[in-house]
């Protein structure tokens, strides 16, 4: 089980303004310290596991941040409405456009997708798997 992801900033202020124009709308709680940013999401009554953390920190060795060749982070939202709002959360906030939200051919019938780069440059993506919508063929 994955506890956590950490992506490197060399702009706390920017990624900050970036991942809360989305995260607490997932249900992400925010902690600030001089280390970073903590994105967490709140145990629930009776969870025995905990859901991975999302960490954005300047790098521990000192030198610029960059992003990961290959590397996404991928964030499940509630629905496709969801998807879509999030994704253009992200892009006012300063994110860049990787791959508007809609369905992919090579991906199942449900799975709905929008893709973002953060300020550092990491892929993002926003998703929604969600059932009780309409698939791609329907």
């Amino acid at each position: 089980m994955i506890a956590y992801v950490t992506v490197g900033a060399d702009d706390i202020a920017r990624a900050k303004r970036f991942y809360s124009a989305f995260l607490p709308a997932l249900d992400y709680e925010l902690k600030e310290g001089p280390e970073g940013l903590s994105y967490a999401l709140p145990a629930q009554p009776g969870q025995s596991l905990l859901m991975p953390d999302f960490y954005v920190k300047p790098t521990f060795d000192g030198l610029l941040a960059s992003a990961g060749n290959g590397t996404m982070i991928a964030f499940e939202a509630r629905s496709q409405m969801q998807v879509r709002d999030l994704h253009a959360a992200g892009l006012a906030a300063g994110g860049l456009d990787e791959g508007q939200p809609g369905f992919r051919v090579s991906y199942g019938a449900d799975f709905y997708v929008g893709y973002l780069r953060d300020p550092q440059g990491n892929k993002i993506a926003l998703f929604s798997s969600n059932p009780d919508e309409p698939g791609r063929d329907g």
